[in-house]
């Protein structure tokens, strides 16, 4: 009987022991796994500052070419036509517009026959 408790005593502590390390394998892994969602979120977020500063290093070239022109007198002058529509002394603006269509439309169009039932 004494072997018999000694042996029962001994499985209750193995069992308590595997669950001990079961219930810390499942809290391990669950930390992983927070983990590898949160290394996730930060390679996105890398990601996405790359590319915003890939964006802003264009804007950066765009308004530095812009900001070259405009040290330049023809430069001035151009941006100051563009922003105030303003022309020099003996300039003229033309005003290029299409022709007119001569073929008239022998079709009419479906609702001027829908109005014609009425």
């Amino acid at each position: 009987m004494w072997f018999n408790f000694s042996m029962r005593t001994k499985q209750w502590r193995q069992g308590f022991a595997i669950g001990v390390l079961v219930l810390a394998a499942l809290w391990l892994g669950s930390l992983i796994w927070g983990l590898i969602g949160k290394a996730e979120i930060a390679i996105a977020q890398a990601h996405d500052a790359k590319r915003q500063y890939r964006q802003l290093e264009h804007r950066k070239e765009v308004l530095q070419q812009q900001i070259d022109a405009l040290q330049t007198p023809l430069g001035r002058d151009a941006a100051i036509r563009t922003a105030f529509g303003v022309a020099k002394p003996g300039e003229e603006v033309i005003v290029v517009v299409p022709p007119a269509s001569t073929t008239a439309s022998t079709t009419k169009p479906w609702w001027r026959r829908v109005l014609q039932w009425f």
